[in-house]
Formats: structure tokens, C-alpha cells, sequence
């Protein structure tokens, strides 16, 4: 590994994740496993939108929960192809539930102060349209969602208008303009909206003075210059051949920002084939507590995505299509989804990290050893993981591939 004061090329991974929990209702089993079905959809999809290059920063959490809503009402094939895509391994007796208990586990983290963790979903059907009370029930009570009648016939535009208001507003103003123009038409009949904020002082706060701009290596024949911050910690550190694993707590405790930096400049591409829920498990039982010093970019990003051809060509082409059975909705055979829409920002800085990521799934009507400080440099491509230890569950994924085109 080169240990020049560079900045990371890539910025490959940023996972918000809590510990597997213990509730104190429903069951432990059903919340460990689903922590664990959404780290494995987080990571195939991570590899499906890494084939590009470049920048990109996503909330796993905030599509599988929009996407688990969406999946309530599934129904045949279609609810078959989806649980495979979203690696649901529960039955939608069992899911639904976990995912309630699941919330209520990451929104413990605040308790220690330091951490602020949001998240809230909402419903926007079209008015007088006859979904099922049954289905609305089930989200209301396991997803807590609020619910708002549109005209999206003779008000396309305000409904727009509105449901962007309401995730801007969830999101503290982060996310704007999420589902741009076009996209709601008059055979809109529902939209379904999550939304996730998250704000975290870490344990041991960077010192701005010590930031200074060094050069990061994008690749083995392209530097740009990047602010780099600077400090001797004590964390948890882990090194292999092919990777080093530096884990830095926020506030708390119950939340950390996990980095995987190849050895190698090049090693990006490497890292990401070998990403698995096997192996991330394997490589975070191998961190121990050491003096490390820690150079880290300073960094700022927003990504956008439709997903509707990546998540089609996952395994659910079903839901896109003529073919889908949302049935569980409305009672009906004539929904099937027109857009998933995912929208993320991501800031690290001296002080801790703030994210925030929104997700719409428009339903449309068919017609090293100890002893001396170890040097952690991140200054080449590499990925990055906001965990909450205690589940597991992967809520916010990117990757920095050139922190010039990051912004600040």
C-alpha cells in the first residue's frame, strides 16, 4: 500500500448499517435475517452500479424499504421475482413486521446524543382510486406511512411539487427535486415514498488546521489535489493482502464509518469482486483496536439514479411490465411500477458525516502488529461503509472515484 498524502480515488462504499438486534417485541431471528437479506440485495446492487465509473453514493435502505412496500402488495410471479431480487428470505407475514422492528433498532442510536437518524415513508395515491383498505392498513401500522390523496390527471404538476416539498423537507433540505418532470403522468396512480436523514459528530472530531491539499491518485497515471484530513486515533484496524479495513466510531458508538481501501491504486475493481456479505463479516471479525493515523478526504457528493432497468435486469422484469400483478393493491391486475427513483448526498468532513437519500416507486395504471501507529492513507480509489454494529443493515453505499468531481 502507498502511503502518500493523497486522497482516495474512490470513494467505493458507504454503508449506514445497525448491529443484529434484540427486540424487545416480535422476533430477533426475523430482524437478524432481514438485516442480512438487505446487506446481500445492498451489495448486488452496489456491483450492478458500480460497472460505471466514476463517483456514486445510494442508500440501500432507503430502496428496500420502498421497494418492501411495494412488495406488500405483489402478488404471483411478480411477488416471487422480487423477493429473489431483494433477497427477502421472510414470507410477508414475517417481513413486514421485521422490517417495523428494524426501524425502531436504528432509531435507538440517538439515545447516546451525537446521532441524528430519521426516517419516514409516505403514500401519494390517486384521489377516489380503490386501493385496498387491508393493504393501506398494513403500511400504516408496519411502515408508518402518511397518506395524501392527489389528482394526478388534472394536477400532475402540483403532485410533483408536493411530494418533492415533503422529501426536502425530511430530508432538512438535502435532497431536491427528486422526481423531475415527465415522470408522473395522468395513469399515475400511486407513489410510494421513503425518506432517510442521517447526521453523525465522530467520536474523535478532526481538526479543520490539520486539513491540508495532497494530492489523491484517481489511478496509477492521473493525481488530482484533494482536501486531505489529518489525526492520530485510536480504532479499529484490520489488514489483508489485497485490502486494508479502517472502522471510525461516530458519537455513540453504535454507528461507524467503515472504509475498505485496496492495497494497490489500481485495486479498486479487485475489492468490488471480492465484496460479499461472507467476506465483509470476515473481514470486520478481524479489526482490532490500535493507534492509527488516519489521513481521510474531505468530501461532498450527490448521486441519481433510475433503477428501473438495473433492478429489471437484477431479477423482478415482471414489475415493469404488462405482466405485473400488484393485486395485493388494489385487487386488481392493471398496476405495475413505472419508475423506481433514488436520489442521495453524502457530506464527510472534519466535524462527522451527514447523509440523506430519498426513494419513489411511481405505480403506473397498464393500458499490521501493534506497537507504533499504523498509517491509514486513503489516497486512491476505495470503499466505504456507515455501519450500525448491532444489525448489520446497509443504509447508505458509495464510491468516490475522483474526489475533484466530488465537489465540496
Amino acid at each position: 500500500m502507498k502511503h502518500r498524502n493523497t486522497l482516495w480515488r474512490h470513494l467505493a462504499f458507504l454503508i449506514l448499517a445497525w448491529p443484529y438486534v434484540t427486540a424487545a417485541s416480535g422476533a430477533p431471528g426475523d430482524i437478524t435475517a432481514l438485516a442480512r437479506d438487505n446487506s446481500s440485495f445492498a451489495l448486488d446492487l452496489y456491483r450492478s452500479l458500480a460497472a460505471t465509473e466514476g463517483n456514486a453514493f445510494f442508500s440501500p435502505y432507503s430502496i428496500s424499504t420502498a421497494l418492501a412496500m411495494t412488495y406488500a402488495g405483489a402478488r404471483g410471479n411478480t411477488e416471487k421475482e422480487m423477493a429473489a431480487t431483494l433477497r427477502f428470505s421472510l414470507g410477508q407475514e414475517n417481513l413486514h413486521p421485521a422490517f417495523a422492528e428494524l426501524e425502531k433498532q436504528l432509531t435507538k442510536v440517538q439515545q447516546g446524543g451525537g446521532v441524528r437518524w430519521m426516517a419516514a415513508n409516505s403514500l401519494w395515491p390517486q384521489d377516489g382510486y380503490p386501493f385496498l383498505p387491508k393493504y393501506l392498513e398494513l403500511l400504516k401500522k408496519r411502515y408508518g406511512v402518511s397518506v395524501t390523496a392527489l389528482d394526478f390527471g388534472r394536477a400532475t404538476e402540483e403532485a410533483r411539487r408536493r411530494i418533492n416539498g415533503w422529501v426536502e423537507e425530511k430530508t432538512q433540505g438535502k435532497i431536491k427535486d427528486l422526481i423531475q418532470p415527465g415522470v408522473l403522468d395522468p395513469l399515475t396512480r400511486l407513489v410510494l415514498v421513503n425518506a432517510i436523514y442521517f447526521k453523525g459528530k465522530w467520536a474523535s472530531q478532526f481538526k479543520a488546521a490539520d486539513t491540508k491539499e495532497a494530492p489523491f491518485h484517481v489511478s496509477a497515471d492521473k493525481t488530482v489535489q484533494a482536501p486531505m484530513m489529518f489525526q492520530k486515533l485510536k480504532c479499529r484496524h484490520a489488514g489483508f493482502p489485497s485490502l486494508n479495513i479502517l472502522e471510525i466510531p461516530y458519537t455513540g458508538g453504535d454507528v461507524s464509518l467503515l472504509v475498505l481501501l485496496p492495497s494497490e491504486v489500481d485495486g479498486l475493481r479487485g475489492l468490488e469482486r471480492e465484496l460479499t456479505v461472507e467476506n465483509l463479516n470476515r473481514w470486520r471479525d478481524k479489526l482490532v483496536e490500535r493507534d492509527v493515523l488516519v489521513y481521510l478526504p474531505r468530501f461532498k457528493m450527490t448521486s441519481a439514479f433510475r433503477l428501473d432497468d438495473t433492478l429489471s435486469s437484477m431479477g423482478m422484469p415482471d414489475a415493469f411490465s404488462t405482466r405485473a400483478d400488484f393485486a395485493g393493491m388494489d385487487g386488481s391486475n392493471w398496476l405495475y411500477i413505472g419508475a423506481v427513483i433514488h436520489k442521495a448526498f453524502v457530506e464527510v468532513n472534519e466535524e462527522g458525516t451527514e447523509a440523506a437519500a430519498a426513494t419513489a416507486v411511481v405505480m403506473l395504471l397498464k393500458a499490521m502488529p501493534p506497537g507504533r501507529p499504523m498509517i491509514f492513507n486513503a489516497d486512491h480509489p476505495f470503499v466505504f461503509l456507515i455501519l450500525e454494529k448491532q444489525t448489520g443493515s446497509i443504509l447508505f453505499m458509495g464510491r468516490l472515484a475522483d474526489p475533484a468531481q466530488a465537489g465540496e
